[in-house]
């Protein structure tokens, strides 16, 4: 464990935003490891997952939480919302991220449902890709008039744009505390979870646009044998053709999909990995309570 000062600062820090702003890329970069899995698609993220940074001052543990759903109505979609809404109750400051130069009625939405009691730091992200970086001003000025913001900051998450003028930020809202992980742990999700993240990111990256939203993965077997880690694992879809369109054409895109995870995964662990991938149809999955809580969600 580290030396703990008199003035050391710990606590929680919940991201928060629509989908597709950037939450996910905002986390693996502040932790400086790919924890959460990203695609341009929405709903990549479905679970609340913890990234935990330490330095010799502070313990940030940053909670990504799914984007809000407005325009969803499955038990899966309301089962994501609780997540994001239960996050925010118990976190000592919230991250409320939007893209720069975009405010719309979803980040409207989000905004209703932030806590009053709660600081708030808007996170303004992508500036990186600004034509016109003259217009950042105006539009800081203009969302500044939404809502009583602890404060500001423009940052690109992507290139790493300001995020240490973040932390710096984060930190002076952090109550001064002990840390509650140890100074090495970076995740407080197992590398079982990992592993079916993995899996289900490279569905959102190699399959069609609506295949994903019908999908989940579990882990059947999750083995350490002699530093290698043995995975079994099963792909849920709602219907048969989803399942074949998953499979491809003599088993090649699953084969594209295990191989691409197994990468992340021998990167993510430091050993070699033997991965086996099913895929299994189950109907109605999305919209049972039962199933849902099976597979972890809230």
């Amino acid at each position: 464990m580290i030396l703990h000062a008199d003035n050391f600062r710990a606590g929680y820090i919940a991201i928060i935003g629509r989908p597709n702003v950037g939450k996910s890329t905002l986390l693996n970069k502040l932790v400086e490891q790919k924890i959460s899995i990203t695609s341009k698609k929405a709903q990549t993220t479905r679970f609340r997952i913890n990234g935990i940074l330490t330095d010799q001052r502070t313990q940030f543990v940053f909670v990504d939480t799914p984007g809000f759903q407005t325009h969803y109505t499955n038990g899966l979609n309301a089962a994501m919302n609780r997540v994001v809404t239960q996050s925010m109750r118990e976190v000592n400051v919230i991250l409320f991220v939007i893209e720069a130069m975009r405010l719309d009625q979803r980040d409207i939405a989000v905004l209703k449902i932030l806590p009053e009691n709660v600081p708030i730091i808007l996170v303004v992200n992508k500036i990186d890709k600004l034509a016109e970086k003259n217009r950042l001003l105006p539009f800081l000025n203009e969302v500044a008039q939404i809502a009583e913001f602890s404060d500001i900051i423009p940052v690109s998450a992507m290139h790493k744009i300001q995020l240490p003028e973040l932390l710096n930020t984060i930190r002076d809202y952090l109550p001064i505390s002990q840390p509650m992980y140890d100074k090495d742990e970076i995740t407080d999700r197992s590398e079982r979870f990992l592993a079916g993240e993995f899996i289900r990111e490279k569905l959102f990256r190699l399959v069609g646009d609506e295949i994903p939203y019908s999908t989940s993965v579990v882990v059947d077997q999750f083995k350490l044998e002699n530093h290698l880690h043995k995975i079994y694992a099963t792909i849920l879809v709602d219907k048969p053709n989803q399942k074949a369109i998953i499979i491809g054409k003599k088993g090649e895109k699953l084969k594209q999909i295990a191989s691409q995870a197994r990468k992340d995964m021998e990167l993510m662990f430091g050993e070699k990995v033997y991965l086996e991938v099913w895929v299994k149809v189950k109907g109605g999955w999305a919209d049972s309570e039962s199933v849902l809580r099976n597979l972890g969600y809230e």
